[in-house]
Order: C-alpha cells, then structure tokens, then sequence
C-alpha cells in the first residue's frame, strides 16, 4: 500500500505541478499586460494543450514577453517563501513547484532561444540580446535542481527516503482531477 501512495504522490505533484506551471506563466504575462496597459483577448489553459496569452493590445511587448518567464519563477517563489514561513508540512510541495517554474522557465528561454521562437523568440524580436536568454536559463535552471535537492525523502525515493504521506497523496490527487476538471470545463467554451 505505501507504493501505491508514493506513486500516486509523485504523479499528481508532478502534473500538478506541470498544470500550475502554465497556470504561473500566463498569470506573469497577463499581470505585465495590464501594468504595460495591454488588453488581454484570451488566455489558453488547457491540459492537453501549451499554454499561451493572446493580446488585443499590446503597447510594451518586451514587457509582456518577460513577464511570463518572470512571474513563472518569482510567483512560485513566493508561495515557497509563504509555506515556509508558516512551517506548512507540505512546503516540500511547494519547493518541487518552485523547483520546477524555474528549470521549465529556464530551459524555455535559454534552449528555446536557439530556435528564435515562441516568448525567446518575442524576446529577441524586441530587443532583447541572445546572451540575457541563455543567462537566465544558466541561472534558473541550476537553481531549480537546487531546490529539488533532498525533496526524495518526501516522495519515498533515495537513501534517506521517509515516510509518504498518505493525507498529501490524497490531496494533492483531488486537487490534480479539480484543476483538470475546471480546465477541460473552461476550455470547452
């Protein structure tokens, strides 16, 4: 029963995570938007689709460009801050999440730099050089793997592997079907 209980963990934390991802990404560039003066047409949240905000308007592009890798890594960075200052038993959770926004932020502005396409490619097109992109992705992407560092025990996995909780499992799982369940409805429309 316990490896029932650490895959399932596992599995709804990593989608969960995934999900939120996107959700933390297109929330930066609809917050850059409406700071920047940029009206928002659609915001695309789907689970079987990449996640991308469409503009009306559209005055400081570079602006809404960045805000999506920036508010993907610092919004998760602050839920961290957050479920560590309230000693919350599930801030591992929170670590994997942040661990996560920053490798996926990093990798999708350093290595998607090289192909000159989606927000690196915006990135490049409005003036922003090549070399900041692989530098951000040299800094968020090591640090991700910092925060992952020593999160196995939490999961069941490595030598210093615990216990899993059972209550977070379950949790984390209703929480995964919700997300999908309101995504699925909201993308249907």
């Amino acid at each position: 029963m316990h490896r029932f209980f650490q895959c399932l963990l596992i599995f709804s934390v990593l989608l969960l995570s995934w999900l939120g991802m996107m959700v933390v990404h297109e929330l930066g560039h609809v917050l850059a938007a409406s700071a920047s003066g940029g009206t928002v047409a659609k915001v695309v949240l789907y689970p079987l689709e990449f996640s991308r905000t469409d503009l009306a308007e559209n005055p400081h592009p570079l602006l809404v460009a960045w805000g999506g890798a920036s508010g993907g890594i610092l919004l998760p960075l602050r839920f961290l801050w957050i479920a560590k200052w309230k000693r919350l038993s599930t801030s591992y959770i929170f670590q994997f999440f942040a661990g996560l926004c920053l490798v996926v932020n990093g990798i999708y502005l350093g290595a998607v730099s090289f192909m000159n396409a989606a927000d690196a490619g915006d990135l490049m097109r409005h003036g922003t050089p090549h070399w900041a992109l692989v530098l951000f992705g040299a800094a968020t992407v090591p640090l991700g793997f910092f925060l992952w560092n020593g999160l196995g025990r939490h999961y069941g996995v490595g030598r210093a592997s615990g216990h899993v909780s059972r209550r977070d499992a379950i949790v984390t799982f209703i929480l995964l079907l919700a997300v999908i369940v309101i995504e699925v409805l909201a993308g249907s429309r």
